[in-house]
């Protein structure tokens, strides 16, 4: 999932996002990250429905 980052590099990343937020802060930046990314699926979706629609009018059409 992660490429080449190891347990090592994972847990350096996680210590420095500690220490740069707090820990009172980290819930509410992971639930801020978690709705983006719900958000943006939402967006794809829509978009690859809106594809689909438009290649289905035009076999129709054409």
């Amino acid at each position: 999932m992660f490429g080449s980052i190891g347990t090592p590099e994972l847990l350096l990343i996680m210590l420095v996002i500690l220490l740069l937020f707090g820990s009172k802060r980290l819930p509410e930046l992971a639930k801020g990250i978690g709705k983006g990314i719900r958000q943006f699926k939402k967006a794809m979706d829509d978009v690859k429905d809106e594809i689909d629609i438009t290649d289905i009018d035009r076999n129709l059409k054409g």
